[in-house]
């Protein structure tokens, strides 16, 4: 536009020119051959014209040369004409230069206003566009990528965005003063089309305007690389103030761009009209460095351009310095949430397993979704899955309390209503300790809520018992393919406290799958129903490995839809210990029946082929049958379960009282026999249940330990 308005004006200027020179030509050739002195009046035109249309200076010379061209016509050229005539056509060449030259200045003067409300409405333009766009997602490159696209090509012909390797990480970005720390190039875009403009983190951000092909080329680093030490952008980020040049030439902009000089141009010739280094400061830190280049444009960069670059790059700053604080917070949340849940689930008999967890989108934050798979005694196993209320750290680390509560009351073997009971109470503790402290009130999400789902299967007697506090009902996959919503009782989500939790018993054959779930994977656009159906379908007919079908589940239900909510899927396929692995004998309530019980623990030990673990388990079972005759009463049961890699041995009677291990005295006559046990097992317990208590010990099929006693 500059130089097209630039064209025009020369046109103009010299159409008046030629203009005044056939109207001398015509003055004098009519006046002399027919008598016409009217033409006078044309001559007045001209400068009146320049003065509404050109610039000064061509106003001027217009002007002048209207004044050579009547004082020629009229003053000379034209004879027989009075004195007065000529006078006063002189005399009006002067007075229509005067006009010209006053409508000139008014019309520059309106012109320069109105210039001027422009630019400055077009800075207000570009601030409210940067306000608008820039910080309009909490990714640090992608917020450092639309500074570039605000700036170009409104502001600047090619703008670079530097930032700290620190930074991008999250961290705090270090000293600029000490010279710590990597800068690195993040985003770059050119207004020419082979700029050599960069991403600006999510793809090529090269300009599309045509007809800068070639110009100017990019001489700094590639997206993702570092600087020279002695580039601009690093010296100002060390002195902390603003840099403004005009007149680059190509020695000097590479050091401009982070670039050295093997990327320079021609010397001395000039390859950009001015650029700015703005440094990133928010919240007393430096986090990086724009720079705006022109080079396209003829005007500079002025004082007003660098207050307005100044503007971008606080309102860049803070923006970056946002996503960075909340790259931070995800990343914390994320890597505390990891450390939480199950790095590797154990190998248990009953079932096999496999699961996966998808965070939510970086807009929403880490939630507090958890799944567990708890060995418990008598080869059974506990599956769990559950979702704390809200998102970020908070719910984070409430996930993990309320895990490792889970898992505490697991050990000691409760049924599935009584430990969703348990688990209500220890949640609506946490909302009072919440509600107690006025910093944790602050925190938004603070209010304390989860879901949780948990099912105890057994796999001698292929039974499984759940329940569920409003979390999603869980879908089980028969052998032969078909698919269920299993309808068990909701139950009222934790923390409400007051409503009781029921429990469902339902038989499993060998095979079956069960499929538990947090309500990221199903509620689609705020449609359970729907979300679940698609569940049910997707599993409906999977004989694959539990890995495969974990992945194309997800894909099937999860196709075309993005999750506003952390995802957590567990499934689990059921396997059954038939009588090959359990041996049940009901012992007599007498003395006697311990060596009873000592050979047929033996008797069986040796058809398993686990005599290695004879020795240990004899002791084992003749110090539990001997305690249960003490002090218990009535019918006693002995079982004995033998999985891949264990051996449990349990011993069940009628009384309520667990037994509990101490430290014999050298005088005393008991309390040896738990000791005992302790040492020769990995591990023992005591679960109640509605007619009595079982006491179990768990050995390694390879266990030593007996025959090392044994020796001693």
């Amino acid at each position: 536009m500059v130089f097209l308005r630039r064209g025009m004006k020369g046109g103009i200027f010299t159409l008046v020119l030629v203009y005044l020179a056939l109207l001398t030509c015509v003055q004098i050739l009519s006046t002399r051959h027919f008598g016409l002195a009217g033409w006078s009046g044309f001559s007045m035109l001209a400068p009146v014209v320049a003065g509404a249309l050109l610039s000064m200076r061509q106003t001027v010379i217009v002007g002048v040369v209207n004044i050579a061209s009547v004082g020629l016509s009229y003053g000379y050229a034209i004879p027989d004409l009075e004195m007065g005539i000529r006078i006063l056509v002189n005399i009006a060449a002067l007075c229509s230069f005067a006009l010209a030259v006053l409508v000139c200045r008014i019309r520059l003067d309106r012109e320069a206003r109105v210039r001027r409300l422009t630019i400055a409405r077009e800075r207000l333009t570009l601030l409210r566009v940067a306000s608008q766009h820039i910080g309009s997602t909490l990714d640090v490159s992608r917020t450092a990528g639309e500074v570039a696209e605000v700036a170009v090509p409104r502001f600047a012909d090619l703008v670079t965005v530097d930032l700290y390797e620190s930074v991008l990480r999250g961290d705090e970005p270090p000293d600029p003063e000490q010279g710590r720390g990597t800068l690195r190039r993040i985003a770059q875009r050119s207004a020419s089309g082979n700029g050599g403009g960069k991403g600006d983190g999510g793809g090529d951000a090269r300009g599309t305007e045509e007809g800068g092909g070639g110009e100017f080329a990019a001489p700094g680093p590639a997206t993702g690389e570092a600087h020279q030490n002695d580039a601009v952008p690093v010296r100002c980020l060390v002195e902390g103030a603003t840099c403004r040049a005009t007149l680059l030439d190509g020695e000097d902009v590479p050091g401009w761009l982070g670039g050295d000089a093997r990327h320079a141009g021609s010397p001395g010739q000039p390859v950009a009209h001015s650029g700015i280094a703005v440094p990133l400061r928010a919240r007393g830190a430096t986090l990086g460095v724009a720079v705006f280049v022109r080079n396209r444009r003829d005007e500079p960069f002025d004082a007003d351009d660098l207050l307005l670059a100044e503007e971008i790059g606080v309102q860049a700053a803070v923006c970056v310095d946002n996503a960075r604080r909340y790259t931070h917070e995800h990343r914390t949340s994320l890597a505390l949430q990891r450390s939480l849940l199950p790095r590797r689930l154990p190998r248990i008999a009953a079932v096999e397993v496999a699961t996966r967890y998808l965070p939510a989108d970086s807009t929403v934050g880490v939630g507090g979704d958890w799944f567990d798979v708890i060995q418990l005694s008598g080869a059974r196993v506990a599956l769990v899955v559950g979702d704390v209320v809200g998102h970020g750290l908070y719910a984070t680390a409430t996930m993990g309390r309320l895990r490792s509560a889970v898992r505490t009351l697991a050990d000691i073997d409760l049924a599935p209503d009584e430990l969703l009971t348990h688990l209500d109470d220890v949640v609506i503790r946490l909302g009072s300790e919440t509600e107690e402290s006025a910093e944790e009130q602050e925190i938004p999400g603070g209010a304390v809520g989860a879901t949780c789902l948990y099912a105890v299967y057994d796999p001698v007697g292929r039974t499984c018992v759940m329940a569920r506090a409003g979390h999603p009902a869980p879908v089980l996959v028969r052998p032969d393919g078909r698919a269920e919503l299993l309808e068990a009782p909701a139950g009222p989500p934790l923390g409400l406290g007051g409503l009781p939790f029921e429990a469902t018993e339902l038989s499993l054959p060998e095979g079956s799958l069960l499929a538990l779930y947090t309500n990221g994977l199903v509620d689609v656009d705020h449609d359970m129903a729907r979300g679940q159906e698609s569940l049910r379908q997707a599993l409906a007919g999977r004989s694959t490995s539990l890995e495969t079908t974990c992945d194309e589940v997800l894909g099937t239900v999860l196709e075309g839809v993005l999750p506003t909510d952390d995802i957590a899927l567990l499934l689990a396929r059921t396997r059954a210990l038939d009588a090959s692995h359990v041996a049940t004998w009901d012992i007599a309530d007498e003395p006697t029946a311990v060596g009873r019980a000592r050979e047929l623990a033996d008797r069986q030990l040796t058809a398993w082929d686990l005599r290695d673990a004879a020795f240990a388990t004899e002791l084992v079972v003749s110090e539990l049958v001997t305690n249960a005759i003490r002090h218990a009463d009535g019918p006693l049961q002995l079982r004995l379960i033998r999985e891949p890699s264990a051996l449990i041995c349990e011993v069940s009677d009628s009384s309520s009282t667990s037994p509990h291990l101490r430290r014999a005295r050298i005088l005393d006559e008991s309390g040896r026999g738990l000791f005992i046990v302790a040492n020769l097992t990995e591990r023992w317990g005591t679960r109640h249940g509605r007619y009595g208590k079982t006491i179990w010990a768990e050995l390694s099929p390879a266990q030593q330990q007996g025959t090392e006693l044994a020796s001693l």
